[in-house]
């Protein structure tokens, strides 16, 4: 049997099935590759899962309507601060009433929530200092985008909430 001869008699290239074969299985073989690996790292990095129980969410959504409705009757103005220092931030956070009255007596928490991954989210217990303010701090905090979320309780409710995107520089 003769071997096939990637050369023409006229000593150009020659186009056989098999080329077209194997350059077909080779070119989608490449194709799947990259997707699996591409399927892998985002699976890996971003779960996808917002909350463990949907059911359990969904049974506490009328309470979390009732609490929006009660923080907006309150009509409070609450400012944060994020200012770098070292390789962390200190938080200050401003609480006060309707009147412009500080609120006092609160616990505080502020959560710095990376938008790509929750295991780079970073806590800080804030204490209150004089009134109506409250400061505490983070360590090892990454340039880039977050989202602040302030929890105000007092004892077991929450009296106050709010997610706002910051960028960190």
């Amino acid at each position: 049997m003769a071997s096939v001869r990637a050369m023409n008699d006229n000593g150009g290239f020659r186009v056989t099935g098999r080329l077209v074969l194997f350059s077909l299985i080779g070119f989608f073989g490449l194709i799947t590759v990259a997707n699996i690996i591409m399927i892998w790292l985002a699976v890996s990095t971003n779960t996808g899962v917002v909350v463990s129980s949907s059911y359990k969410a969904g049974g506490s959504y009328q309470a979390e309507l009732d609490a929006a409705k009660a923080q907006a009757e309150r009509n409070w103005s609450v400012s944060a601060d994020i200012v770098r220092s070292g390789e962390g931030a200190a938080i200050d956070i401003t609480v006060r009433d309707a009147n412009g009255a500080p609120v006092s007596g609160l616990d505080v928490s502020a959560r710095l929530a990376n938008v790509a991954s929750e295991a780079d989210d970073r806590v800080a217990r804030l204490a209150e200092g004089e009134v109506g303010r409250y400061r505490g701090a983070v360590d090892r905090l990454e340039n880039g985008k977050w989202l602040l979320i302030i929890d105000a309780m007092r004892g077991e409710d929450r009296v106050y909430r709010s997610e706002n995107r910051v960028s960190l520089k």
